[in-house]
């Protein structure tokens, strides 16, 4: 009889996007259930990846009242179900699954932490949400940063024990199928049709962005360095992919107008399947603030783009400077623009970079390799109970 597994994330795109497949995987095993809100979601979940499911309410702000409950409802559902692991991840899915795991007497607590919000907060807000990581990281009995910047970040922050903390492989908390992301899956026809379809001239080099477009991802600065680039090169356009989340981070009113009324800047809002607009365009650009370890610097790698990221953990790790991308500073525009002018201007250096980018992925992070790294340390877990 397989030992029961637990996987808890806020919200259900988060297992689905940064851990797609690893559940299905972990079932051969595990009995593996996966437990998040939005309940719908949820259930559909399970069904691809042939796990059961749980709901509990999670919510992505700081809501006590509905975390207590959440704790309380999860806290009887391990009590009776007795799983030998419980894995979280997301901040708020961390310290309720932790919290709840512990007072059910679960005996192996893990927890990944894929990014930290509370470094860009301030004030009352930091405060909390640092008691918050410190208690994440108390009940847990193992702590897996995503990358090695986050694991500095934790130490100098003393949230916890450097004993308890492990990041496993090379970073990443799934790796990347690289034979799903890359270029070959289209034809230039295909490539040509999509252009079209997107009002891309033929001759226009494509810089994309992928992600949710907020503040935290940088939009700010990259929308403001590419107009700087077309007053000089008007054969150029931004790909935005991904949907805006005004509740939690909106851009500001002046990026958002310049995105709307701008005809060289393209919003394609949420999509399922990025890579066919990863494989129209020429640049990847990833600014943001703060990240853990950003699946979508390693998709855009797999399909052979250069890539311009900020100097932040996880970007800084993925890319190496002047190998298969550029690193520029977080939040600064003018530097944004040069390194975006740069790759714009020299073709050669921007086949140089793409001619390393997907070998670079594959070599590090394919995701078969990093299942089998998660799956020995449960293993490992287990013999040292």
């Amino acid at each position: 009889m397989k030992e029961k597994l637990i996987r808890i994330t806020t919200i259900p795109i988060s297992l689905e996007k940064l851990l797609e497949g690893q559940l299905a995987f972990m079932s051969q095993y595990y009995d593996v259930t996966a437990v998040s809100s939005e309940e719908e979601n949820l259930k559909k979940l399970g069904i691809n990846e042939g796990v059961r499911t749980y709901h509990i309410p999670l919510t992505r702000k700081i809501t006590p009242l509905t975390d207590i409950r959440a704790v309380i409802k999860l806290y009887r559902y391990l009590k009776k179900e007795k799983p030998l692991i419980v894995h979280t991840h997301t901040p708020k899915a961390g310290i309720v699954g932790m919290m709840a795991a512990a007072l059910a007497g679960i005996p192996i607590r893990l927890h990944t932490v894929a990014g930290l919000p509370l470094t860009e907060a301030t004030g009352v807000k930091r405060m909390i949400l640092n008691v918050v990581e410190k208690l994440t990281y108390r009940y847990a009995t193992m702590v897996y940063p995503n990358s090695r910047g986050l694991k500095e970040i934790i130490l100098k922050e003393h949230f916890c024990d450097s004993k308890k903390l492990k990041v496993l492989g090379e970073g990443s908390s799934n790796g990347i199928d690289s034979n799903y992301f890359s270029p070959t899956h289209f034809s230039e026809e295909t490539l040509k049709k999509k252009r079209e379809e997107l009002r891309i001239h033929p001759s226009e080099l494509v810089f994309i962005f992928v992600g949710r477009l907020v503040k935290d991802k940088g939009l700010d600065e990259l929308v403001a360095a590419f107009k700087l680039l077309q007053q000089a090169n008007d054969h150029c356009t931004l790909l935005l992919v991904g949907p805006y989340e005004d509740d939690l981070d909106p851009v500001s009113e002046h990026t958002r107008k310049e995105i709307e009324t701008n005809s060289k800047i393209i919003c394609t809002g949420y999509q399922q399947d990025i890579r066919i607009y990863l494989a129209i365009s020429d640049i990847f650009v990833f600014p943001s603030y703060r990240e853990g370890f950003p699946n979508v610097v390693m998709q855009a790698g797999a399909m052979e783009l250069p890539a311009i990221v900020s100097n932040i953990n996880g970007c800084n790790e993925i890319v190496k400077e002047g190998f298969n991308g550029l690193i520029v500073p977080v939040k600064n525009k003018e530097i944004l623009y040069e390194k975006m002018t740069l790759l714009a201007n020299n073709r050669s250096k921007r086949e140089l970079l793409s001619s390393n980018a997907r070998q670079e992925i594959k070599h590090r992070y394919e995701r078969k390799k990093m299942w089998e790294i998660i799956l020995e340390e449960y293993r490992i877990q287990e013999a040292n109970l």
